[in-house]
């Protein structure tokens, strides 16, 4: 089989290569940012290793080869499903590459915040050496943990951080009761926001999830709250926390991920000195770069070999 990598910020791409080598596919490298480039690139491959490239209705119709799209990553957002499924082609992703990665980060962010550490931080590189020299800092077990969205990092994060908390309650419509963490209180999404002092988002991004964090869900929020997002960047929108931001509602808001990527550096969240930034980075481990690479490629072999991807998230035609 022809195998064509559209874009990925790995290079070499040998961990791809060995894993296809078991079963004699060629492994083809471009270097893709819009669909029209996939379009091109993709014409006679049988299937493709995604990292950000777009791949829509044209990259399908284009190429009719096309039977398999393997995306190194946990989203699929940036995969037309509806397409895929006209056309036959399978979806797959790689669901369980950066867990703890993740769930770290997030805490990570989570407690940098609740400490003011970028804060204190800026204060002695400005040689002010006092220990209030910054944001108000409060004991998070008078506060109330905030987790939208419960699966696998979801969870972690909160068995994570919930014990510095007086109270964690948790938000998510798919997770059924038998399966709900017994250490968190569930709740309506609004009331997660009107209780928690901290939100953590670990959502996917879908139509129903795209913008969701703005100005309505922002203002049930208590005044000096926190923010965490290292799930998908569609889902906060940027101008309404910045506006939370400079009312005082949100104290601090820790950002991995952003809805265009790299940002717009002009932004004022950017600089923000209320908002940490990181670059995408919450899933990296040298460990879990590995996995993940290895994983997509390996969708692709078992397909090759069995009909069926690991992780399909769409079921093509046999």
């Amino acid at each position: 089989m022809r195998v064509l990598v559209t874009d990925a910020e790995y290079e070499p791409l040998d961990l791809e290569a060995a894993v296809l080598a078991e079963g004699g596919h060629e492994l083809v490298v471009a270097h893709c940012r819009t669909a029209a480039e996939v379009a091109q690139a993709a014409r006679g491959a049988d299937a493709l290793l995604v990292q950000y490239a777009p791949v829509t209705e044209e990259v399908f119709a284009a190429a009719p080869s096309v039977r398999l799209v393997s995306r190194y990553g946990v989203g699929v957002d940036g995969v037309d499903l509806d397409a895929a499924r006209r056309h036959g082609v399978w979806v797959a992703n790689v669901p369980d590459y950066g867990v703890a990665e993740v769930a770290l980060h997030a805490v990570a962010m989570l407690l940098a915040l609740l400490r003011d550490l970028p804060g204190r931080d800026r204060a002695v590189r400005e040689h002010r050496w006092h220990y209030a020299a910054g944001a108000p800092l409060h004991r998070p077990s008078t506060r109330v943990l905030g987790v939208v969205g419960l699966g696998r990092i979801g969870r972690l994060a909160a068995e994570r951080a919930a014990p510095w908390f007086g109270a964690c309650v948790g938000h998510d419509p798919a997770l059924p009761d038998d399966a709900w963490p017994p250490s968190v209180e569930r709740a309506g999404l609004e009331e997660v926001f009107a209780r928690a002092y901290a939100v953590t988002l670990h959502l996917p991004l879908t139509a129903r999830t795209q913008g969701l964090v703005g100005d309505a869900l922002l203002a049930r929020l208590p005044v000096g709250s926190h923010l965490v997002n290292t799930s998908r960047g569609g889902l906060v929108d940027l101008d309404a926390v910045l506006r939370a931001l400079e009312s005082g509602r949100l104290a601090g808001v820790a950002l991995d991920v952003l809805p265009s990527e790299p940002p717009d550096w002009d932004h004022p969240l950017v600089g923000h000195p209320r908002a940490l930034i990181t670059p995408h980075a919450a899933w990296y481990s040298q460990e879990s770069e590995a996995e993940l690479r290895r994983k997509a490629a390996r969708n692709v072999l078992e397909w090759a070999r069995t009909g069926e991807p690991l992780h399909p998230v769409v079921r093509g035609r046999s």
